[in-house]
Parts: C-alpha cells; structure tokens; sequence
C-alpha cells in the first residue's frame, strides 16, 4: 500500500528565546549525541530523532525565529481507505458521496482520516444483526 499524505493540524506556535540562553543549550547538545532529562524526577535519555528536532528548535530560536510545532496527520486516498475498510473502492465513493465518512478534497482528489475509517468500521460492529436470538 502506498503512503498516507499528511495534513498539518494542531500546530503551536512558541516566541523565541532571549539569544544568549538558546545559543548555550544548542550549543551544549550539539556537543553530545547524549541529550538526557529530567522529567518529575525520572531520568530519561532523547532518542536520536528528538536530540535532533530539539536542536534544530534551539537553533531557530537563537536566530530569533517564531518556531511553530505541528503534528503530521495522516490522510487516505479512496484505494488505501477502502483497503483499510476491506470494501471496494466503488463502495468507499458512494460512503464519501453520502456522507456516511467524511472526506476532504485535495484539488478534485478525496482524502480521507483513517479515524474516520475505523468510526464507520466501529459503527458497524455496533449495530445489532437481525439474525436468530
């Protein structure tokens, strides 16, 4: 299956730091592939990926930019929603086109959240089956 397309959502924007301070601790990372913290008297180590975004935050504050920080959320097109689905993705069309799963539209291309592909799935399950008690 190919890759979800992202959509930037719930972003939080943070002011610069005073020049001097953000210079020192991205300097003292930078240092070190180690970034260790202190977290309500826990000692945890960064994993790489975070030593490296955390540095990257510094550095930009040092320069006096506004860092905003977003979460990439992930959104389907009709073939990898309706294979999540496991229905066709006729099926996943006519869905969208009802309004049964929500859909965003990228230029004339549909998008869907695989949330709202687990809510239609979850809804389903929940539904009484008319079968024999």
């Amino acid at each position: 299956m190919a890759s979800p397309t992202s959509s930037l959502s719930k972003v939080r924007t943070f002011p610069a730091l005073e020049s001097k301070a953000a210079e020192r601790l991205a300097a003292a990372l930078e240092d070190s592939a180690d970034t260790t913290i202190f977290v309500n008297g826990t000692t945890l180590q960064l994993p790489a990926v975070a030593h490296a975004a955390l540095i990257e935050v510094l550095s930009r504050m040092a320069r006096g930019d506004e860092v905003s920080v977003s979460t990439m959320e992930s959104l389907l097109n009709t073939s990898q929603a309706a294979t999540m689905a496991g229905i066709s993705p006729s099926y996943l069309r006519k869905l969208t086109d009802s309004g049964i799963i929500p859909v965003e539209y990228r230029g004339t291309h549909r998008r869907i959240r695989p949330a709202s592909v687990q809510a239609w799935l979850d809804s389903r399950s929940e539904q009484p089956t008319d079968g024999p008690e």
